[in-house]
């Protein structure tokens, strides 16, 4: 009898598959050079004295028509020299501000969302697009994500990988594409469920017809709501192409707590995702949960079904990381999966007793 209810789950799974790899395959139209609209790169830093030279290097090196191009940085009251770092390096370059924030967390704009609100207030660009400090984003990367606003396009979203040294970066790595792969198969398909902050992008004006962030109620994941804000509006479209020019690449966590600490986040945030959002977590918990039970319910056929759902899992992930160009990093793949086994059967219970996210030495 359980074999038959696997056997159901990993066929809806694999169906589900389907459908986010044709999501995930569309392509969109793009405009000329000359025809590029002008855009601010906004950057909220907090802390981040190790990892913002190399961001702001990635930064200064993006190609983008003359003057049409500015990058904001929001030093959101760093206790460390991530001010200093950035002064000194923008001190001769014209295209580049400096904004510094005093922590404030008595109103409801708290955090990021409050220094990613500045940045975006001071911007003057048509076209806001957001990175993290810890990222470094491909020379072509503003070109490419702006070249995508065509035929009434309001947000456009990008993939981001890690940058991978070991087993433990490298399934990082393929969890982010995983994740992004489901976003952007479910974007494309008309019904928004995630996306992420450090390579998104969205009209100006859009933003502000949706009242901004103030004008929203506050989440930790700010950037999936400012996505759903925009997708109720029913006024523009929102896309996810894949495009490895586009492509963002991040620093991976270092320890077990870190790696903890953000998939708490993303999974806290997780509980305001739509019904749609939350019946995809569901199926990935139930499929993997059989294969958890394993132990106790050994067959040949169970094996087969085991077989069935990672093979499923490695028809979603080959062409996308082929398109990016990052196939070497399936050489994790294995670890991924069991690393992938293990967190969305135990991130459901934690979040059931606690909801408190400590992020960037913020408690909320």
């Amino acid at each position: 009898m359980l074999e038959i209810v696997f056997l159901i789950v990993v066929s809806v799974y694999f169906l589900i598959s389907v459908s986010l790899v044709l999501g995930a395959k569309k392509s969109f139209p793009s405009l000329v050079e000359n025809e590029l609209p002008t855009v601010s790169i906004v950057v909220a830093a907090r802390n981040e004295q190790e990892n913002i030279n190399s961001c702001l290097e990635s930064l200064d090196k993006l190609i983008y028509p003359n003057k049409k191009l500015e990058t904001i940085i929001i030093n959101d009251d760093s206790t460390d020299k991530t001010r200093e770092v950035v002064k000194e390096f923008i001190s001769n370059k014209s295209n580049f501000k400096l904004i510094d924030l005093s922590d404030n967390l008595t109103g409801k704009l708290k955090g990021k969302v409050r220094a990613v609100t500045e940045g975006i207030e001071q911007a003057r660009g048509d076209i806001i697009l957001t990175t993290d400090a810890d990222c470094e984003v491909n020379p072509l990367w503003a070109k490419t994500i702006a070249s995508y606003y065509k035929n009434e396009v309001s947000v456009v979203n990008g993939f981001t990988s890690i940058n991978v040294n070991n087993w433990f970066s490298g399934m990082q790595a393929i969890d982010f594409i995983y994740l992004l792969f489901v976003s952007a198969g479910t974007i494309n398909l008309g019904s928004p469920v995630s996306c992420i902050g450090n390579n998104m992008s969205f009209g100006r004006k859009v933003y502000q017809e949706t009242g901004g962030f103030k004008n929203l109620p506050f989440s930790i994941t700010e950037d999936f709501l400012l996505l759903k804000s925009i997708h109720k509006l029913k006024k523009f479209k929102v896309i996810y192409p894949v495009d490895r020019s586009g492509l963002v690449i991040s620093k991976p966590l270092k320890t077990i707590k870190e790696l903890f600490n953000q998939k708490k986040r993303w999974a806290v945030g997780g509980l305001d995702a739509t019904l749609l959002g939350k019946l995809l977590m569901f199926w990935a918990f139930a499929a993997n949960l059989f294969i958890l039970l394993t132990p106790f319910l050994f067959s040949m056929v169970w094996l087969y079904l085991i077989f069935f759902k990672v093979a499923t899992d490695l028809f979603a992930l080959v062409p996308i990381h082929q398109k990016l160009g990052l196939q070497k990093n399936l050489k994790y793949f294995p670890v991924f999966q069991i690393y992938f086994i293990i967190y969305t059967f135990v991130l459901p219970f934690i979040i059931l007793f606690s909801k408190k996210i400590k992020w960037k030495d913020r408690v909320y």
